[in-house]
């Protein structure tokens, strides 16, 4: 008897056919995808380029995720990737604008965290108005406007009970002159917002219109309860928005023929 469902099971496994094609309709992607889908996340921050620092692959890879997710909700029509690393030091460059058209880092730069959140290192967050603690997580750009900072940019907090308040307590992206390396060296420290990511004064207007009009941002820092309640990770969605920018941009791969091998196999191109 255990002969037989021997011979029965080895049958099986010849006879039948095992695909990881990939396809927009799919709900389950197999362990052989999930793999190919690492490697690219690896060679896609070996590739990345510029006279400006990367932020840690760790954080590259989540809020790349991140970003391809969010493709396949069509949130996304710019493709600049802005990451925020507050698990850094605020005398730290810990933001970088990632251009993923070309992987490229286009700029690196301060930014300031909200001043309940914390002083040097930012370690409290807060959804909740009037906390004037920073909100993690995932960001659309909207519209620029111009308020008491100058030139400033609306953000729409993408995730439910985590950012989605942004807007209501009026989080943007604008300069302020307590973003410099003057401040640091008078106070040792970063100056602080009520929330904002706030830029230097430096540039900004350049910058901010860069990223205007639906450019994803990400906040990073390694607080267990975000990352047990974002649904911006989910790696079959991620795949989804990657074919989905694959069709957007069909000469990212034919300069990228390594990047293509990897997931030609799997990915309908």
């Amino acid at each position: 008897m255990i002969r037989k469902l021997m011979l029965v099971c080895a049958v099986f496994f010849l006879v039948t056919p095992f695909s990881f094609t990939y396809t927009t309709e799919s709900t389950h992607v197999g362990s052989e995808f999930s793999t190919e889908f690492e490697n690219y996340i690896a060679l896609f921050y070996d590739k990345l380029q510029g006279d400006e620092g990367r932020p840690a692959f760790n954080v590259f890879k989540k809020a790349i995720t991140g970003f391809f997710h969010l493709k396949t909700t069509n949130a996304i029509s710019n493709n600049l990737l802005t990451v925020i690393d507050f698990s850094l030091s605020s005398n730290d460059e810990r933001l970088w604008i990632i251009d993923v058209d070309k992987m490229k880092v286009v700029h690196q730069s301060l930014v300031s965290h909200g001043q309940n959140s914390g002083e040097l290192f930012a370690t409290k967050f807060s959804n909740t108005p009037s906390s004037y603690q920073s909100s993690l997580g995932f960001y659309v750009t909207g519209n620029i406007y111009y308020g008491r900072h100058g030139m400033s940019l609306y953000l729409d907090g993408m995730e439910e009970g985590i950012n989605d308040k942004a807007r209501q307590r009026t989080i943007v992206m604008h300069s302020a002159d307590y973003v410099s390396y003057d401040f640091i060296q008078r106070h040792g420290r970063l100056g602080r917002s009520h929330g904002c990511p706030a830029i230097p004064q430096v540039d900004h207007e350049r910058i901010i219109r860069q990223l205007a009009g639906g450019s994803c941002l990400y906040i990073y820092h390694p607080e267990n309860q975000y990352h047990q309640k974002t649904k911006l990770q989910v790696r079959e969605k991620a795949i989804q928005g990657l074919s989905a920018f694959f069709t957007e941009t069909p000469s990212f791969l034919a300069s990228n023929p390594e990047l293509k091998a990897v997931l030609s196999l799997h990915v309908q191109l």
